[in-house]
């Protein structure tokens, strides 16, 4: 019989070859460009100062908006562009922005780009590749630092130091030359963008600029210079160069080329950016109001146990959370209150405030496992007068089926994935920050604060849109049963069994009987 190191011998060095590279020197600093060193930015300071020093927002709601926004963003910069993201998924959206970034950083701009360590699980070659660039760099935030050799010893490595290893930086932020940024809930993919043809994720994005906008890029300054932050280049035994950087650039022209002729339709959809630019026009439409980057302390991740108050975002909203006295509506893709929320919002709802929760319904998340966290709490909210809208299945998906009755099973073709807060129709609170323990305790987030009616009324509008009966169940009380309220071919009729199909209701209850609540 061979000897037990025989066999953990090549596990040994899957998980050590990975993170060998990796001492962990000193970074050099880098701090955000000043915003008046580009023509770019001292045009939005002129914009700034004519409006005696607010900031400027406007919504991106729709995906096409939200793609060409940042298109345009990287075609505008002239010094600089910071880009933050928990998630970027290869597709064709992603490659026209990265040829974008490449072509800014061909004229001078200096790029700076973070992910979350999970962005970059498979792809670390592609992405290391693209940093050979002089004036590109990327860095990677809470790596991993033993088993990346691997799909399974990086499997390994996280699940032997999950206390550390579950907690990412969730922030997305997009920012061109210190003056304009982009927040919200939208990652970097296709199906982030409708460029999916078979998933989609209903989301919001807020347009920034002056203030507001250089308030993140002290935030992301923050993480970038954090000893959590690794250049991806530490993680590299084989270093790429110039060469391979030549070859990358080849095969994504050639993938751009043969997507102009096979997906004709979706290229010229997207390539909108290039032939009528609306930045400007975006910019004529700008509303100017007091607003406040927030976001969590990277050290968050840190913490043992569950982290200091005096690091978390949600300290910082929480004063206008406590204020409301009319009207408070959330919009949040993944929500589980925690005994903590639960007794906020129905004592909120005793004092007489009007409370709107838009979430997902079963058959709609993309993680069923989190719906099986929010289900007890429906039923106690319902009772102190809490509306409860949940989003079904886009109408018009062929693989949808019925969406109104039990047993609908396939797997979600489109997802709530928004995330904002409307305080007394008077401010409005937009980023990356879910209801749930994850954004709350684990996970770091980014958003602005406006105090605009005129913002808050356009968010609340599309709010409604989304609770409206075609678009959502209503989640009621009957008889001490939760049911589902909804409208097909114009008709309002009451579900009695959740829907969503039994293996979403299994996972949903798995997630329940065995605890998962404080990890979700």
């Amino acid at each position: 019989m061979r000897p037990l190191r025989f066999f953990l011998l090549p596990l040994f060095l899957g998980l050590t070859l990975g993170g060998c590279a990796t001492a962990n020197p000193p970074h050099k600093l880098s701090e955000a460009l000043p915003a008046n060193e580009s023509a770019f930015g001292r045009s939005v300071q002129a914009e700034v100062a004519r409006h005696q020093g607010l900031s400027g927002f406007r919504l991106l709601a729709s995906s096409n908006e939200a793609f060409r926004a940042r298109a345009e963003l990287i075609r505008k910069a002239q010094k600089s562009l910071d880009l933050q993201y928990y998630i970027v998924h290869d597709g064709l959206s992603t490659r026209l922005l990265v040829h974008e970034l490449l072509l800014a950083a061909d004229r001078g701009v200096r790029v700076r780009i973070l992910l979350d360590d999970t962005a970059s699980d498979g792809q670390e070659d592609v992405i290391a590749t693209l940093a050979v660039h002089p004036n590109v760099s990327i860095r990677v935030f809470n790596p991993l630092h033993l088993g990346r050799s691997t799909g399974v010893t990086r499997t390994m490595g996280r699940l032997f130091n999950l206390s550390q290893q579950h907690r990412r930086m969730h922030n997305k932020l997009w920012l061109a030359d210190n003056s304009m940024a982009i927040v919200g809930g939208r990652n970097l993919g296709d199906a982030y963008f409708d460029a999916e043809p078979n998933l989609n994720f209903t989301d919001i994005d807020l347009l920034c600029a002056g203030p507001v906008a250089e308030q993140l890029g002290h935030s992301f300054d923050q993480y970038w210079n954090s000893a959590l932050s690794r250049p991806i280049a530490d993680f590299q035994l084989d270093k790429p160069g110039p060469q391979e950087l030549q070859e990358s650039r080849q095969r994504l022209e050639a993938s751009l080329n043969e997507a102009k002729i096979k997906r004709k339709a979706l290229y010229d959809h997207l390539l909108t950016y290039k032939t009528q630019p609306q930045l400007n026009d975006w910019r004529s439409e700008l509303i100017w109001a007091h607003g406040q980057a927030l976001w969590d302390a990277p050290s968050k991740v840190l913490s043992d146990g569950e982290p200091d108050p005096s690091l978390l975002m949600s300290t910082q909203l929480e004063p206008e959370l406590k204020g409301v006295s009319k009207e408070l509506m959330l919009i949040s893709a993944y929500f589980v209150p925690r005994d903590t929320g639960l007794e906020y919002l129905t004592s909120r709802a005793d004092a007489g405030v009007a409370i709107f929760l838009l979430t997902n319904s079963l058959e709609a998340t993309d993680v069923p496992a989190v719906h099986g966290g929010y289900m007890p709490y429906r039923k106690p909210l319902l009772e102190h007068g809490v509306k409860l809208y949940e989003m079904r299945r886009q109408a018009g998906d062929p693989s949808a089926g019925s969406s109104s009755g039990p047993g609908s099973g396939a797997g979600s073709e489109s997802s709530l994935h928004s995330k904002a807060i409307i305080f007394d129709k008077q401010k409005v609170f937009i980023g990356s920050f879910n209801f749930d323990p994850r954004s709350l305790l684990w996970n770091t987030e980014v958003g602005v604060l406006v105090d605009s009616p005129e913002l808050a009324g356009y968010t609340r509008k599309l709010a409604l849109e989304g609770m409206a009966p075609a678009i959502s169940y209503e989640a009621r009380l009957e008889n001490g049963q939760i049911v589902w309220v909804t409208e097909d071919n114009g008709h309002l009729h009451t579900v009695r069994t959740e829907p969503g199909g039994l293996w979403r209701r299994f996972n949903a209850w798995m997630s329940r009987t065995i605890g998962l609540e404080k990890m979700l």
